[in-house]
């Protein structure tokens, strides 16, 4: 960072340093003002600032944090997808038809559900389901006959009815086997039922993939059928003349898939044995090859976890010419090809809004020129260290101020060292690495310890929102995130910093962010001003975030807005949906609410009795303690503009 100090900075530094135009599809933009919009029309010279929309919420009572939902966006993934497929399958002439469906898992929200149900439509798009409440869910949007419904999941009769009626009534419901025993129930009740069911045969296939989810498949995974138990399926089902309800071969590589040469191979081997139940008699007609499209969250069109090597137009045109040879060689009708491209199609669609409420960073006090006689000979030593401190022995002098640091504490520990003398030494020792940090830049090859200093000096930005609530996979499985700020682009981010959440928990951090070369440890952030705020927004968080999202320390789910961005640049707040208050959150871990304050007013009414407090100061308590029950799990905070200290960042005087 500082040795960008004499450089001019202009808001297409800003754009290469968070990396807008790798991660944000075209959807994102940032102005010549320095903020960042959102451009859902890429044929118009539309961009709504984020920041715009901010007010607007606020202006109408909602705070931060708030989870933005764009419209436009789902409605362009949708759409994009099915032109893409189009494209290929046009181009290659190949004769089966697309038919996407979405994977209910992935964002289980109504409204996500209602808006794909209506923009799918026209694309015959359907919904995959894996439990019987999904199912129930997406029972209710259906409506295109030709749209597939794919039952995936462990299942009971109540399950096996429902998508049994599914087909009574026109739908194109597909009963998939997870599991052999699974079979004898679903001819038992399409027999009671007097249905004919339409089977997929889910198959465990032997490509595994890289990324966070390569259990997904491969002969371990716990989901789908052995080549064993796909013959006993063929058998059972010849032997009751039942082998034109076979119609289906599903499989599922995993979420997430970086690598184009893994999916390619995998629908290789999955054509095959869709060829292979055509031979035997099965009726077929659509493959399945389940979700793994991936979203590229950090822009370096890599095959890294986080990222993807291959384009979308790609990803359909191997796909297509990867069924369309496989199925050729024995003569096949072409199959209807199923993609459950859940992540890709919602991921954009969500942005995480959220406040910066104060800044923690490493004091930076003068180093003393002198020390004390009777001053310990650790601390001595150490500014000895800081003074001899250059290019050429930069590992060595790291090495003795951590060597002394540690010394001097043990001393203090002991007695031997008083307060101030430790006081001077951390004085010292930080100034030791920080100036180790500021020559770092100048070493072609630095020492692999001294590469993380940066982090060591890291300032921390106190964020109003929690990591476990709205970016759980951030905290699980180090899931990368663009964030960024939404403003002040135009202005040179001189702070490095790591992002605290709310929570009471040394895990409620962000300390991994992207980065073009890969991951860095430290955010680039600009310093808090007075009586400003400071908003950050995490994006590409529209798959799975809200579903997994849980309520460490009480913190439930943020306010939700939606928004559908007009051809004319104006915006419509579509929905807005209020967040967890106390009350909800307590419900939810088996409080009753009204119990919960019943208990809290004997408690003061106690305090009266014992003189504690007087009946006016019980009233006063009670409203605080209700209005604190109605009120939203996240931080209520403004700039006190009345207060200069409290609008300046939070550090102590000297610091």
């Amino acid at each position: 960072m500082r040795s960008r100090n004499l450089e001019k900075w202009t808001v297409d530094r800003s754009v290469e340093l968070y990396g807008v135009d790798n991660w944000g599809g075209g959807y994102f933009k940032v102005t010549p003002e320095g903020k960042l919009g959102i451009t859902p029309f890429p044929d118009k010279e539309i961009c709504v600032p984020i920041q715009s929309i901010i007010s607007g919420l606020q202006e109408r009572g909602l705070g931060l944090p708030v989870l933005l939902r764009i419209e436009n966006l789902l409605d362009a993934q949708i759409s994009l997808l099915h032109a893409s497929f189009a494209k290929s399958i046009n181009e290659l002439q190949y004769q089966g038809e697309f038919r996407g469906v979405y994977p209910v898992k992935v964002n289980q929200q109504q409204q996500v559900l209602e808006e794909i149900a209506k923009v799918g439509g026209p694309f015959n798009h359907g919904f995959e389901v894996g439990s019987k409440a999904e199912l129930i869910a997406a029972l209710s949007f259906l409506r295109n006959p030709k749209a597939c419904l794919v039952c995936n999941g462990y299942k009971d009769q109540d399950y096996i009815d429902l998508a049994l009626y599914a087909c009574k009534m026109g739908f194109l419901s597909f009963l998939v086997l997870e599991m052999p025993s699974e079979l004898p129930l679903i001819l038992e009740r399409s027999r009671v039922l007097n249905i004919k069911p339409r089977i997929g045969v889910r198959i465990k296939v032997s490509t595994q993939a890289g990324g966070h989810w390569a259990e997904s498949a491969g002969d371990l995974s716990i989901f789908g059928l052995s080549t064993s138990e796909v013959v006993d399926v063929i058998d059972l089902m010849r032997s009751q003349s039942m082998l034109d309800c076979v119609q289906l071969l599903h499989f599922h590589l995993g979420s997430q898939i970086p690598n184009i040469r893994d999916i390619r191979t995998a629908v290789h081997e999955a054509a095959r044995m869709y060829a292979e139940l055509a031979k035997e008699g099965c009726a077929m007609g659509f493959l399945d090859l389940g979700g793994g499209l991936a979203v590229d969250y950090d822009g370096s069109h890599t095959n890294f976890a986080s990222s993807r090597n291959y384009t979308l137009e790609e990803y359909c045109t191997d796909i297509v010419e990867s069924v369309m040879a496989t199925v050729d060689e024995h003569d096949l009708p072409h199959p209807h090809i199923i993609t459950e491209s859940g992540r890709a199609t919602v991921a954009y669609y969500s942005v995480l809004l959220f406040n910066v409420m104060d800044v923690s960073r490493l004091e930076n006090r003068a180093v003393p020129k002198t020390l004390d006689e009777d001053d310990p000979e650790a601390v001595h030593n150490l500014l000895d260290v800081y003074n001899s401190l250059s290019l050429k022995n930069m590992q060595e002098c790291y090495n003795d101020a951590i060597y002394y640091r540690d010394q001097i504490r043990q001393l203090f520990r002991l007695g031997q060292c008083s307060l101030r003398q430790r006081a001077v030494s951390d004085t010292i020792f930080w100034a030791v690495i920080r100036s180790i940090a500021e020559k770092l830049p100048e070493m072609k090859n630095p020492p692999s310890a001294l590469r993380d200093v940066d982090l060591a000096l890291a300032s921390i930005y106190y964020c109003n929102m929690s990591v476990f609530q709205s970016l759980p996979d951030a905290w699980a499985i180090s899931h990368l995130f663009p964030i960024m700020p939404l403003h002040r682009l135009d202005e040179m981010p001189t702070e490095q910093a790591i992002l605290a959440d709310i929570t009471c928990d040394s895990d409620g951090k962000l300390d991994n962010f992207i980065d073009i070369h890969g991951v860095k440890r430290v955010l680039e952030l600009h310093t808090l001003n007075h009586c400003e705020p400071y908003y950050l927004g995490a994006f590409l968080v529209g798959a799975y975030q809200e579903t997994l999202g849980d309520l460490h320390n009480l913190f439930g789910d943020t306010n939700v807005v939606s928004v559908r961005i007009n051809e004319d640049g104006t915006y419509d707040l579509i929905r807005e949906l209020e967040g967890d208050s106390v009350a909800d959150v307590l419900s939810y871990v088996e409080f009753e609410p009204k119990q919960v304050l019943e208990n809290f007013r004997k408690v003061a009414e106690l305090g009266v009795r014992e003189g504690k407090i007087s009946p006016q100061e019980r009233f006063m308590i009670m409203r605080a303690y209700e209005r604190g029950m109605r009120g939203y799990t996240y931080l209520n905070v403004g700039r006190d503009c009345d207060n200069p200290e409290a609008c300046a960042g939070g550090s102590l005087p000297g610091s």
